[in-house]
């Protein structure tokens, strides 16, 4: 028996010397697999892209959990002698990433327009360069079982020829467009941001009910009574009796010093039930009456600037910041007896997640996605109905399904993308102006006199393209050949729109398939009493790295599995940690009885079981069928349990304390020693993907014709 089992088990001693074992093996890499003969070369394929972290920091809990299910998924099917390939890589994050730089700078005293584009950028990908060997650093102490040899990153050569060609099919087939919509921006931050990238925050609010002058016939209630300069109409709801007689008339009044044109119309957006049932129609400062102003052919008048100041106006409004001219118009209704009245209530606020700047609806000149455009070369389909296809014919499948139903519902309602932002960092915008000339291309346009545009693209447009760019598109390599579509794609619920849906955008798009064929939603990682977990949270916050230090990887592993199913939040504790730990040391305890007893393993012969080890030789065969069908279902949270339990509850304290007696009385020995023997080569095999480190360490204490390691052992 090897001497290490006659010690407890040691994760801190075990868990490194494993995973250089593995990675030296070259068996992360499914080329190396073939070459080497445990994964035939025309098997069927297995493959992930992993979602990549973005790189400002360090992993928290959430990416140790994507991390644990994705590599129970990845050693399952290589265990199955599939092609099996998990791919790497990590995420520029522009917006996060240059805003974490751009604080640094502070604390130096430096902005950023003191260094210039290029110094800075320097010292943006010197960050990013530190941050990513960090998360690799972590991805390796967490056990997953990655490709390293095939590492992305969405702002390297490979990924930035990727978007640039992308950006060019687009433009050229007329999906990309220049123009003025509303968008959210940031005054704090100086750019446009996605909706992903707002936190709304519930605030107390003034709800002010007025009339625009003393002979408007109708009374509007708003938050923000500083937007009402930009006031073009009114809407009404077209059923609504009481305001049929003005439908179609305008006004004329003079509000707070500034002359307004106001128009009453009918729409059917307004609902008639809430407020006066009348709505001041703000097109520059509100989405929602963008759209109706588009539907109605009414001007668009923009009043707040881009640092959030008021553009018109005399001089008690020019100039000042909303919240003062707010006070102002507040002040002005009461003493012209407008206002009738003043409540109290409570409201979502977007703000910046970077900055924390209250966002401003505001018309910008940007760069767009067009969702409804009809593509020759798709059959005439939109973007829209190129991401809903695939999910309601089947072809992807969503795990827990009912967030099909929350995909469809937001797809169906999704508004052009904007995708250019106003910071330095990120792929820069591939177009070009000398002029009135415009040039989109790949390359820079050559003579003199072009200047590129100044705008990045958005995060969402390179990680769109994750499935493709990873295996090597645009080229048509063999990786994009074998492994495209990949398997499965498993992430957080929370990014089933922001990215989920645009892979499956730019996929069906580019090379007419889906991006992957199944879709893994896990849930938020939470303390015990259900707050998100953070840092901010103290001693209550866990730190996967932390804990793995305290109880190894193999405990942290069963305590994110174990009561896990998708699309919900896990509660998790130390306490349960703290028991899986003892349950490794069951599993250790177990394997060195089970060497102990047994001095020749060459004459264990299954033909010697008695009754009573046959009918648990057979209990335990159904537990494999049952859990093979389990796994292909997904279902790891009560695979993991079934083997925790069986493990503990039959093996340890009823077939091995059995198998005590029968060896110490010599009576039916061979038969319990068969047994044991069987059901911990099984188990360990079984136990594997959840708990790697453990089982591969004492894989390579038993006696075995090869000297295979057991992550690729079928």
């Amino acid at each position: 028996m090897n001497d290490k089992l006659l010690k407890p088990y040691n994760p801190k001693e075990t868990e490194e010397r494993i995973y250089k074992l593995w990675e030296d093996s070259g068996f992360f890499n499914p080329d190396v697999c073939i070459e080497k003969g445990v994964t035939k070369a025309d098997a069927e394929h297995f493959s992930i892209v992993l979602p990549p972290p973005n790189v400002t920091g360090n992993l928290h809990t959430g990416h140790a959990l994507m991390l644990v299910i994705q590599d129970i998924m990845i050693r399952h099917a290589r265990m199955q002698g599939k092609k099996t390939l998990w791919l790497p890589g990590t995420d520029h994050a522009a917006i996060a990433t240059q805003s974490k730089v751009e604080k640094l700078l502070e604390k130096e005293g430096v902005r950023k327009n003191d260094l210039g584009r290029e110094e800075f950028l320097k010292r943006v990908n010197e960050f990013a360069k530190n941050s990513h060997d960090t998360i690799v650093n972590q991805c390796k102490k967490m056990g997953a079982s990655l490709d390293w040899s095939r590492e992305a990153f969405t702002l390297d050569e490979d990924r930035n020829l990727a978007v640039k060609t992308a950006f060019k099919k687009m433009y050229d087939d007329g999906l990309i467009y220049r123009g003025h919509r509303i968008v959210n921006w940031d005054p704090k931050g100086q750019t446009v941001i996605s909706d992903d990238e707002t936190v709304v925050e519930e605030r107390k609010a003034k709800l002010y009910t007025f009339k625009y002058g003393p002979n408007f016939p109708i009374s509007i209630s708003t938050t923000r009574p500083e937007t009402k300069i930009g006031d073009v109409a009114v809407a009404v709801h077209p059923k609504d009796d009481r305001y049929q007689k003005y439908i179609g008339k305008e006004y004329n009044e003079v509000f707070c010093g500034v002359p307004i044109h106001i128009k009453i119309i009918a729409d059917e957006a307004v609902e008639k039930d809430f407020g006066t049932g009348a709505l001041g129609v703000t097109p520059a400062h509100s989405q929602i009456d963008w759209e109706i102003a588009q539907r109605h052919n009414l001007p668009l008048v923009q009043v707040i600037n881009e640092y959030a100041k008021m553009m018109v106006g005399g001089e008690n409004l020019l100039g000042k910041k909303t919240v003062e001219a707010r006070e102002v118009i507040v002040e002005w209704l009461k003493l012209e007896k407008l206002l009738e009245k003043e409540e109290e209530i409570m409201q979502n606020i977007p703000t910046a997640e970077r900055t924390s700047g209250i966002i401003e609806p505001l018309p910008k000149l940007q760069w767009f996605v067009d969702v409804n455009k009809k593509i020759t070369s798709r059959n005439n389909k939109s973007l829209k109905e190129l991401m809903l296809e695939p999910v309601r014919e089947g072809k992807i499948k969503i795990i827990p399904n009912h967030f099909a139903k929350v995909y469809f519902n937001w797809i169906e309602n999704l508004r052009d993308w904007c995708i250019s932002r106003q910071i330095w960092y990120g792929h820069r915008i591939p177009v070009w102006y000398k002029g009135a000339e415009i040039h989109c291309d790949i390359e820079a346009p050559k003579g003199e006199g072009w200047i590129q545009d100044e705008d990045t693209l958005d995060t969402w447009f390179s990680s769109g393209l994750w499935t493709l760019s990873t295996l090597g598109w645009p080229n048509k390599t063999k990786d994009l050949e074998t492994y495209h579509p990949t398997s499965v794609l498993e992430t957080g619920h929370d990014i089933l729109f922001f990215w989920i849906a645009r892979m499956i955008l730019m996929s069906q798009y580019l090379v007419g398939e889906v991006p992957f064929k199944n879709v893994y939603l896990h849930g938020m990682v939470r303390t015990v009493d259900g707050k998100k977990m953070s840092k901010s949270l103290g001693e209550k916050a866990i730190d996967p790295l932390d804990i793995i230090a305290k109880y190894g990887n193999d405990a942290l592993r069963m305590a994110m599995v174990i009561g896990n199913t998708p699309g919900n939040d896990l509660k998790l504790n130390e306490n349960d940690i703290r028991g899986y730990g003892k349950f490794t040391n069951k599993i250790w305890n177990v394997a060195r009885f089970v060497l102990e007893n047994i001095k020749d393993f060459s004459v264990l012969n299954v033909a010697e079981y008695d009754e009573e080890d046959r009918k648990s030789e057979e209990e335990l065969n159904t537990l494999i069928q049952e859990i093979a069908k389990e796994m292909s279902e997904y279902r790891f949270s009560i695979v993991s349990e079934k083997l925790y339990h069986y493990f503990w509850h039959t093996f340890a304290d009823i077939i091995i304390e059995r198998s005590k007696k029968k060896i110490l009385e010599n009576k039916n020995a061979l038969s319990a020693q068969t047994l044991i023997h069987r059901h911990l080569n099984i188990l360990l095999r079984a136990l594997h993907p959840f708990m790697p480190f453990v089982t591969e360490e004492i894989w390579s204490m038993l006696p075995k014709d090869n000297k295979k390691l057991l992550m690729v052992e079928k």
